[in-house]
């Protein structure tokens, strides 16, 4: 298994995530109701996708407390990340729900934040070194 030691801009791009997961999880699991209606997306949807987001905080928030990681789970996280922006565009090309313009712009900016943050942890990965390369010889 590959380990890297973390770079602190993969620790600080992993802290983002987190950060941006649990507030979005926490508005969207306790707001669902309110924002239905502007965004055309049904409640069960936006309080599920909310509610999906809390636990990803917690393992980025854990994710980034951790100066060595297996390299698998940050790939792990870009994954998962891609699938979310993918999603998101599924959501409005399938044509499963009825958006409303706001709800539109909302889907298509989180996932442009997504895309930012992802695109943060790639480089944070790339800056950061094999755990075995950094060990003395």
């Amino acid at each position: 298994m590959s380990t890297i030691r973390s770079s602190r801009f993969l620790r600080n791009a992993l802290a983002l995530d987190a950060a941006a997961c649990a507030g979005m999880g926490l508005v969207l699991a306790g707001a669902a109701g309110a924002l239905a209606g502007p965004l055309g997306l049904p409640t069960g949807f936006l309080r599920g996708a909310g509610l999906v987001l809390l636990p990803c905080a917690a393992l980025l928030a854990w994710f980034a407390s951790r100066e060595t990681l297996p390299r698998w789970a940050i790939h792990l996280v870009v994954a998962v990340n891609l699938i979310w922006i993918a999603d998101s565009v599924l959501i409005l090309l399938a044509g499963w729900f009825a958006p409303s313009s706001l709800g539109i712009a909302f889907v298509l900016g989180q996932a442009l934040a997504v895309a930012v943050v992802t695109e943060l942890e790639i480089i944070g990965l790339k800056r950061s070194a094999d755990e075995g390369a950094a060990l003395p010889a």
